[in-house]
């Protein structure tokens, strides 16, 4: 049993064995389904665990109350990872009631058709417990149009969401002051990029919103539970992100079937350690899931991009990674872009309607290369590399 404060519990979920996190995000170091049990004069469970999980949660849950009925369910958030044991668990607990807000309590019937017994509830709404209330706050898109958070009055406790989470598996223990958080801190940024990045503007407004509580615990369903100087370190994370704000560096990242487009990348890159540039990151598209890739692009402010022409578009790798920013909406920016082609170039103008699309400031000329690398584009390559150098250190 992993008791976090008086009557409020740990019951969530070690995944090891996943290895891509909505199919698409690389899980290194595992993640977790986070589930909370208040076990007061009324029992609250606030979220469930994916499906494939559920024996282990009900034993989690058994060893808190016992054989006591569960009288809550309070549902944050209703992705399948969270939400998934809804149906078994009324089987266990029939007489249980849901409390949510009306959009998660109508996706609650679309998944699962359960029928159930509900309890709406709204902004600034709150549930009785006996020593522990709970206040509810809305945060839409956060990163689904239902997403809430719930707030114990008692012990001042967020329970999240998925808001202020973080990919990776607990080690022993879910609370950061009891382990090495080194290895969340760089899991949270990546996360964010993936999972939340579009959503700035919506992670604004809730921080916002929540700006005024008392917080000695944030109680996310990904990652550790936050406590003590933490917790401003992780508003901080998710504040900083949602803002776009960015870090001096270049992120170059590029695709190459026969290595002549890693030659540009190269030299661009040798030209900008020449101009002063220390944060410099490569990335062959290919290789490099972009899971990392986006996460670096969220942290350094100068972006390059270059891929090779290919069946009269351009490198599919490096498309996808174009749609990968312009859904996320990215902004606070620096872009330059190169190509190549051995007989007829498209990669540099696919390359230059993306840059009309996102909200970046575009520096130096485009580099276009016609089969090999020659003088005059090992030349403009460079160009191209002090402009970004050059723009970046205006800021300093």
């Amino acid at each position: 049993m992993i008791t976090l404060k008086g009557k409020v519990h740990y019951v969530g979920i070690n995944d090891r064995t996943k290895t891509l996190f909505e199919g698409l995000w690389p899980l290194p170091y595992g993640v977790t389904y986070n589930s909370y049990l208040i076990a007061d004069e009324k029992i609250a469970l606030i979220d469930t665990v994916d499906v494939n999980y559920f024996d282990l949660f009900l034993k989690k849950i058994k060893e808190v109350i016992g054989e006591r009925p569960i009288d809550y369910l309070v549902i944050n958030h209703m992705e399948p990872d969270h939400s998934g044991s809804i149906r078994l668990l009324r089987q266990f607990y029939p007489n249980i009631t849901l409390v949510s807000n009306k959009k998660a309590l109508d996706m609650v019937e679309g998944f699962y058709g359960t029928g159930a017994q509900t309890q709406v509830i709204a902004e600034g709404g709150s549930l009785e417990l006996g020593h522990h209330t709970l206040k509810f706050h809305m945060i839409p898109m956060v990163h689904w149009p239902e997403t809430m958070v719930s707030y114990d009055t008692t012990e001042h406790i967020l329970f999240a969401g998925d808001a202020f989470g973080c990919f990776g598996a607990m080690n022993g223990t879910p609370i950061d002051s009891m382990m090495d958080t080194t290895v969340y801190w760089s899991e949270m940024e990546r996360y964010y990029s993936n999972i939340v990045g579009k959503y700035g503007a919506p992670v604004q407004k809730a921080l916002q919103k929540l700006g005024g509580l008392e917080l000695e615990m944030i109680c996310s369903t990904h990652g550790p539970v936050w406590t003590g100087e933490n917790i401003s370190k992780v508003i901080d994370v998710y504040d900083r992100l949602s803002r776009y704000a960015t870090e001096e560096g270049v992120v170059i990242a590029y695709g190459s079937m026969y290595g002549n487009t890693q030659q540009m990348a190269e030299t661009i890159a040798e030209e900008l350690a020449k101009e002063g540039i220390r944060k410099i990151v490569m990335h062959d598209v290919s290789r490099i899931n972009h899971s990392f890739i986006l996460a670096d692009i969220f942290r350094y402010k100068g972006l390059i991009l270059g891929a090779p022409t290919y069946n009269a578009s351009i490198y599919p790798q490096m498309e996808m990674l174009m749609s990968e920013i312009e859904m996320r909406e990215i902004k606070n920016h620096y872009l330059g872009y190169f190509g190549s082609f051995s007989w007829a170039c498209h990669s540099t103008k696919k390359l230059s309607v993306f840059s009309e699309k996102v909200s970046f400031e575009t520096v130096g000329a485009p580099v276009e290369m016609k089969q090999g690398m020659k003088e005059c584009t090992r030349i403009a390559c460079r160009e191209l590399a002090k402009a970004m150098a050059d723009r970046l250190k205006e800021d300093r």
